[in-house]
């Protein structure tokens, strides 16, 4: 793993714990990478429920909660259908926080509108639901890498 990775996760690991809280992550663009980054510290049971990696929208829908008429109106790679699915883990897990990653990581799977390397990121917590945009460059693993290092990014601002 890449350090800056495993700094991030460490340092995410340490406020967690230090506030007792507890966090979940629903994957589909990052395939089982974040949760991995995440599980990687020593410790990390202290505060990781666990993760889904719902690649079908079959999952999303089934487990996370995502609904039906979100993905047929926005589609999986949305706004919406990340908002959903942290929101699904967090209450489907019980989590204090609910992490989630939709996206196109390539090099196949592109539309006009929906371009390599779009992804959505959401972040639940009790109080609200952010989602963010990006619109990553480079290889498959890259955009995967890089979609977990913003996420990880993110979670740490709000916690500090």
């Amino acid at each position: 793993m890449e350090n800056s990775l495993k700094t991030l996760s460490t340092s995410i690991g340490n406020v967690l714990k230090e506030h007792s809280l507890t966090i979940s992550a629903a994957e589909s663009c990052t395939g089982g990478l974040l949760s991995s980054v995440l599980t990687a510290i020593s410790g990390s049971s202290e505060y990781f429920i666990g993760g889904v990696v719902a690649y079908s929208n079959r999952i999303k829908e089934e487990v996370l909660g995502v609904k039906h008429a979100t993905l047929l109106e926005h589609g999986a790679v949305s706004e919406e259908t990340a908002c959903e699915m942290a929101k699904g883990i967090n209450n489907r897990f019980n989590t204090d926080i609910g992490l989630s990653t939709t996206g196109i990581a390539g090099p196949k799977g592109d539309t006009s509108n929906k371009p390599v390397g779009l992804v959505w990121i959401g972040i639940s917590t009790p109080e609200n639901t952010l989602t963010y945009e990006y619109h990553f460059k480079g290889t498959r693993n890259e955009i995967q890498t890089n979609t977990v290092k913003e996420i990880l990014n993110r979670l740490l601002q709000l916690l500090s």
